[in-house]
């Protein structure tokens, strides 16, 4: 019997950090099995904020990738070379990116 092959694993980067992710899973599931667990800060008071709901729509998994802010990491498919920054507050500072 022949065995199917593994997914083969690919980098992307929070705040430059190398972080593996596997084919099908979210960005915020790649975080996620990192050890991340918040990767944005809310407007009032800083608070840290992650994944939340994982089906988009609360709106706390916020971040910005690859120069856009404000994406749902928990409905953005991961793909090799992404480039996730922590957000802080509404992240519209970083819309001139």
């Amino acid at each position: 019997m022949n065995r199917a092959e593994p997914p083969a694993p690919f980098t992307v980067t929070l705040d430059g950090r190398p972080l593996t992710g596997l084919p099908g899973q979210s960005l915020a599931a790649v975080l996620r099995s990192a050890g991340v667990l918040a990767w944005r800060t809310t407007r009032n008071g800083g608070a840290p904020r992650g994944a939340f709901c994982g089906i988009g729509h609360c709106h706390e998994c916020l971040a910005t990738v690859n120069g856009r802010p404000n994406r749902r990491l928990c409905l953005l498919p991961a793909r090799p070379g992404d480039a996730v920054t922590t957000q802080e507050g509404t992240g519209r500072a970083e819309l001139a990116v």
